[in-house]
């Protein structure tokens, strides 16, 4: 790899805004406009659909026919004993963290008693169905079933149910290890299919197949988010999660070959994932150059990497002072951001927009995206400014339960009367004072 396959964009001696800042660090083009035009004939076929219909779109999509679409319990609870053991070891230890680290985010009810006898109760309700969908594409994801999974079940949702796409080296199944996570799980309802198909399954519900549902959650390529923003609505979604990214803040004092070998292993998901260095040291910043160039060639997945490197969406940026590179990074709204100066912390405590904040040389990325505990199902796109990761909370709906007595009701009923008039709707003010009529 030559050292400037990663393109520079030089901010020293430039004072910019937000909107400045993010127009000079674009991401991967995405059309999504014409993906939802491409997924429209899918949604309508699985809208009126049966599992032959689904069964098609698996063989013209995927490349291969299921014998069926719902995963047999059989196969689930095999794909478990066949599990390498080290594999499972590794698979537990991160429920463990992710399981105790949501265990924190549940939230008790709230009950405020605004005037003597009135009485307002803030409860969080679960929904009652997920579907959580898992890729399988360049790359399977057992950890995003945990990441999925767990925080539903903290949130006590009753019916959980995961789909992912059949392969073709697994006689049309999902993944083995994905089948062998939810297994570990405690989920036997699971789908063999994928992308915009397995969305619209969700949505709709297929008879004798699936049941419809009321939240989708997980991330998925470009049709999955297109699927999920023309089913918005009749779904509550979790976000349109895009192309992996990793903004990094260093300073001189970040070891090059560390960032290298971060910004490298975020590239690795896809050809348009985006990897960002920020700094302030001109030296770390040709380091890392020369760090890439002998450390992409020997990686498994070089192609997908150097193209990823270097696309539009990548760069190395560099910035007068650390206090400037905050400014960009918060503009940029990173799904993962690193920060890798001496000043760590009291810089993490800065930042505004990020999906999830790694503090330090031994926080990298990739210990999120398995066992650090947090979540790894983030904002992307620039979302994270006012978007939040994948928690116990996307599975919960808050329901104000209220009541007062006839006294409290009493005391405030000519003031809601009034402001009923005040906005001409005097029915609004009927309904008060028809309680004095029963008296």
């Amino acid at each position: 790899m030559k050292a400037t396959d990663i393109r520079t964009v030089d901010f020293r001696g430039r004072e910019l805004s937000k909107s400045e800042y993010k127009s000079e660090l674009p991401r991967a083009k995405l059309d999504i406009e014409q993906a939802l035009i491409t997924i429209q004939p899918i949604l309508e076929k699985v809208a009126s659909g049966t599992q032959l219909d689904l069964l098609d779109l698996c063989e013209k999509f995927d490349g291969v026919r299921p014998k069926q679409i719902r995963v047999a319990k059989s196969d689930i609870t095999q794909a478990l004993s066949s599990l390498d053991l080290k594999v499972r070891q590794a698979l537990e230890e991160s429920i463990f963290r992710i399981t105790k680290t949501h265990l924190d985010q549940v939230r008790d009810e709230i009950s405020t008693d605004v005037v003597k006898g009135g009485r307002v109760t803030h409860r969080q309700i679960p929904v009652d169905r997920v579907g959580l969908y898992v890729p399988g594409g360049r790359a399977v994801y057992p950890s995003s079933v945990i990441m999925n999974v767990v925080p539903a079940q903290i949130a006590k949702v009753g019916n959980i149910a995961v789909a992912s796409p059949p392969q073709i080296d697994n006689n049309g199944l999902p993944n083995n290890v994905i089948l062998a996570a939810c297994a570990l799980l405690g989920i036997d309802e699971v789908y063999a299919i994928g992308g915009a198909q397995a969305i619209a399954m969700f949505a709709y519900g297929v008879s004798e197949v699936c049941e419809s549902v009321d939240v989708v959650t997980g991330p998925g390529n470009i049709y999955v988010a297109a699927a999920k923003r023309a089913l918005r609505g009749k779904i509550g979604i979790d976000s349109e999660a895009g192309p992996t990214e990793v903004a990094i803040l260093a300073d001189s004092s970040a070891i090059a070959g560390e960032v290298a070998a971060d910004l490298i292993s975020q590239a690795e998901h896809d050809e348009i994932a985006a990897a960002i260095l920020v700094t302030d040291s001109k030296e770390l910043a040709d380091a890392v150059k020369s760090e890439l160039a002998i450390r992409v060639s020997k990686t498994k997945h070089e192609v997908r990497i150097r193209t990823a490197l270097s696309g539009i969406q990548s760069a190395i940026v560099l910035v007068d002072s650390i206090s400037q590179g905050i400014d960009v990074v918060n503009a940029y709204a990173a799904e993962h951001l690193e920060i890798q100066t001496l000043t760590a912390n009291s810089d993490a405590s800065k930042i505004r927009n990020a999906g999830a904040v790694f503090i330090g040389r031994f926080t990298p990325v990739s210990l999120g995206d398995y066992s650090a505990g947090s979540n790894h199902v983030l904002p992307t796109g620039g979302c994270a400014c006012h978007s939040s990761g994948l928690s116990v909370q996307t599975f919960l709906k808050g329901v104000s339960f209220i009541e007062y007595s006839s006294a409290a009701f009493g005391q405030i009923a000519e003031n809601v009367i009034t402001l009923a008039n005040s906005e001409d709707l005097p029915a609004h003010g009927e309904a008060m004072s028809a309680r004095f009529e029963s008296d």
